[in-house]
């Protein structure tokens, strides 16, 4: 059986603004997983911070910064954890565990390079023992690396989370994730012969924040509701160029991150809209409807298959309006898009939850990841603990 805790989740996107942080409860009732979100923050990062982040994802920089980065993220995030419950209720001594998902730096999944020293690697920075020793609480993260020694790509571990709470029994759901990358679990009825499937699609906020940012000279970073996209048109020749991108036709189960889809890429294709003489804010709705596209083509694979009915989304796309209504255009009319906060997680929160979850099952040594979506030979126990 296993005991009862409180989890303080963690979690830092691909969007390096800030630390989400989910304070959740634990317990088993009669072999039933119960669980309460008692609080959820997002602490935001100074611009120094961002920036210095977002510098880090150059391969040419040293490795001395990265090294240095890592501890003092791992005692921020202690710092933070302190912050936020002064300004709470709950008392921090409360915690029994941390779990952390750490900031990704490093993706590497598929090494093509043929040498005696190549391995599929990952990367994420947040030292839990500095972590654990500034909070004197125990710490378990790194969870991504396990999966990969597995066999697996270390990606997406949301899965394991979408399956365990909301596989439904009567219909096929989908999970739709839209952060800095955008990614979906797709859900069977519980009792069809059907794997879970999940990947990332492509795309989601980090091009969309990138444009944003070009246009008013790093002044927002992000679409506010989606009020550029929707001031603009949707330029659709350089769209389905856009389209072509060679992601989209490698099988699942993939994943992706800044390496493929960052800041390069992300001023590459502003620059490639100069040419094509398309309007900034013309650029900003074509890149909205390229996410909106990768992510609806993907979930169409899986409306027949998967008896998929109902489409639930969650991460910071949900606040672009201009978004959902191009990805509900794009989908069949029957297809239920609803937000995750309708199956009863914020969800903001939801990727903090689920860090929660992945760190509560790891520590009491429960199997916490999903083969069939990471390419993992077997199930096995993810995360290392700092005590």
């Amino acid at each position: 059986m296993l005991k009862p805790m409180r989890v303080c989740g963690l979690m830092s996107g691909t969007s390096l603004d800030g630390l989400d942080i989910a304070i959740v409860d634990f317990s088993f009732v009669n072999n039933q997983l119960q669980y309460e979100l008692t609080y959820f923050v997002t602490m935001p990062y100074t611009k120094e911070l961002t920036s210095r982040l977002f510098q880090l994802m150059n391969p040419s920089v040293s490795i001395q910064e990265v090294s240095s980065m890592n501890m003092y993220l791992g005692e921020l995030y202690a710092k933070f954890i302190k912050e936020a419950l002064a300004n709470s209720s709950l008392d921090y001594h409360s915690i029994d565990l941390i779990s952390t998902h750490g900031q990704t730096i490093w993706h590497e999944p598929i090494v093509e390079k043929e040498t005696l020293f190549a391995r599929p690697n990952t990367w994420q920075i947040g030292d839990i023992s500095a972590l654990a020793e500034e909070a004197r609480i125990p710490v378990i993260g790194d969870f991504r690396t396990r999966d990969m020694a597995a066999g697996g790509q270390g990606a997406p571990l949301v899965p394991f989370a979408d399956q365990f709470l909301f596989q439904s029994h009567e219909v096929g759901r989908v999970i739709a994730n839209i952060g800095g990358i955008a990614n979906i679990t797709v859900l069977p009825p519980k009792e069809a012969e059907q794997d879970v499937v999940a990947y990332d699609t492509g795309p989601g906020n980090m091009i969309i924040d990138a444009f944003v940012s070009l246009y008013t000279n790093g002044i927002q970073r992000f679409d506010d509701n989606g009020k550029f996209a929707k001031e603009g048109s949707v330029h659709q020749d350089w769209l389905r160029l856009l389209m072509g991108n060679d992601y989209f036709l490698k099988p699942a189960p993939k994943s992706t991150g800044r390496e493929v889809f960052g800041e390069a890429y992300a001023k590459r294709l502003w620059s490639e809209g100069d040419q094509y003489g398309i309007s900034s804010l013309d650029k900003i709705s074509t890149i909205t409807m390229f996410t909106a596209c990768s992510l609806a083509m993907e979930i169409q694979k899986h409306i027949q298959t998967h008896d998929v009915k109902e489409v639930f989304v969650s991460g910071g796309g949900v606040h672009n309006a201009t978004l959902l209504t191009y990805l509900k255009q794009l989908l069949p009319e029957e297809i239920n898009v609803k937000s995750s906060d309708a199956l009863g997680i914020n969800s903001d929160a939801k990727e903090a939850f689920v860090f929660a979850l992945l760190g509560y099952l790891g520590f009491h040594k429960v199997p916490n990841n999903l083969p069939s979506t990471t390419g993992a030979k077997r199930q096995t126990i993810l995360g290392k603990i700092a005590w």
